[in-house]
């Protein structure tokens, strides 16, 4: 994995509208440079597989961190197998605002679950709750987060299994 340093003032703006700065670059280069959108899902699941490391070594120390971490990768995933399952209705919308909300997220994740199990929409539950009540609201301790890192690890795991034909 590169690094690349963004301004900033870049990466405040994106904060302040809600834009994850790893995954929206990714989607743009993607879109920008018309590469194959498997490309894409194979960065989004890397993406996944860095957040959920840092989630799962974030456990003990710090758990409000490990929340946010363990949802980010829920996220990527979900973003990569909306683009591997070609939800085509859902990725449009998700370019024409030039980002994901809530709202394309969760309707991924149903559409996902149709095809991969109702363990799939019961993880992005798990995820949510980590982002809602782990980081926001900053109420679980430890103990919590790692109970619903299963879960997450699920996501990942399988998101990969189901992808391992594209490389």
């Amino acid at each position: 994995m590169a690094t690349v340093i963004l301004p900033r003032r870049i990466v405040e703006e994106l904060g302040r509208r809600g834009v994850d700065p790893e995954s929206y670059i990714v989607d743009l280069l993607v879109r920008s440079l018309s590469l194959d959108p498997m490309v894409g899902v194979e960065a989004h699941l890397e993406l996944a597989l860095r957040y959920l490391e840092e989630g799962r070594g974030l456990v003990d120390s710090d758990p409000v961190q490990a929340s946010e971490k363990l949802y980010k990768a829920a996220e990527e995933v979900v973003k990569a197998l909306a683009v591997y399952y070609n939800l085509d209705n859902i990725l449009g919308r998700v370019a024409e605002r030039g980002r994901w909300t809530v709202t394309e997220l969760s309707k991924a994740v149903l559409r996902i679950s149709d095809k991969l199990g109702e363990w799939f929409r019961h993880s992005w539950n798990s995820a949510w709750a980590l982002h809602v009540w782990g980081f926001h609201e900053a109420k679980f301790d430890s103990e919590v987060v790692r109970r619903y890192l299963p879960d997450i690890e699920r996501m990942v795991l399988e998101a990969r299994r189901v992808t391992s034909g594209i490389s």
